[in-house]
């Protein structure tokens, strides 16, 4: 019986092990759409801190914030000290996120979430979710994508569109609304979120990719991974979950859905 139970207790900490995982929020301020986007007013919290709120709330064993802007930085460090100075030469959230890794001395077996620092009402179980289903996943990289229910949110090129394979791999990502409904019958319009799972040793042969066609041409990192060969599982999430903010109009959106949800 003693053999028994130390048998399970074991098993209960390999699992538990295995699903460990470390958030790293990239945050920069220098956003085109919306200026100093991670620093803008949510009902009295800034963007990135109500980001990190969410993320501290998840099954993650560490938050990190990557950033290469001082004033988010001395920003960041109000609510907490896990802020990493990144270099201001990324053209990516991925290359940030390496060089946070890399400061950090992440085993390459480490599954990272990639929380993008825009996106923050994510649902914390979905997070949880998503480092559970990549941790028994035979895909390079885990995302999330949620089906939409407003034609206008699919006409909006600020919405990514995402076509899968019947197994879930995504297949192509896009700012026009992809499937083309051709023959209009009925199909599925796939919303993608800006949360990704990948292994640290994944993440450093995705560095060295250089950007590709699809990618520049609809300014998505995501068309340099599928281009060169590697495979994204999507999780579908069943729900809707409010869009990241991208916009002014984004913005005012979201403080509206924090003050009428408190």
């Amino acid at each position: 019986m003693i053999l028994f139970q130390i048998l399970i207790k074991n098993l209960r900490i390999s699992i538990e092990m295995s699903n460990e995982f470390v958030i790293i929020i990239p945050s920069r301020l220098g956003s085109t759409r919306l200026p100093k986007k991670p620093l803008a007013d949510i009902a009295g919290k800034s963007l990135i801190q109500r980001v990190h709120e969410t993320a501290l709330k998840t099954n993650a064993r560490d938050v990190f914030i990557a950033t290469d802007s001082n004033e988010i930085f001395d920003h960041v460090k109000n609510f907490t000290d896990n802020v990493l100075m990144t270099s201001d030469a990324h053209i990516s959230g991925t290359d940030r996120i390496h060089e946070a890794a890399n400061k950090l001395n992440l085993d390459s077996d480490e599954v990272i979430l990639n929380l993008q620092g825009d996106e923050p009402f994510i649902p914390i179980n979905l997070v949880n979710k998503l480092a559970m289903s990549f941790n028994s996943s035979i895909y390079d990289i885990g995302t999330v994508i949620t089906k939409f229910n407003d034609i206008e949110d699919i006409k909006n090129p600020n919405s990514v569109k995402v076509s899968i394979s019947n197994s879930n791999k995504a297949l192509y990502f896009s700012r026009s609304v992809i499937p083309n409904n051709f023959v209009n019958g009925t199909t599925d319009y796939f919303r993608h979120i800006g949360l990704y799972a990948y292994n640290k040793s994944t993440l450093d042969r995705l560095i060295n990719l250089a950007p590709t066609s699809l990618e520049l041409s609809e300014k998505l990192e995501q068309l340099r991974f599928i281009e060169n060969g590697f495979t994204i599982d999507t999780l579908i999430h069943e729900g809707q979950i409010p869009s990241g903010i991208d916009t002014a109009e984004d913005l005012e959106l979201a403080i509206d859905f924090v003050n009428n949800d408190n």
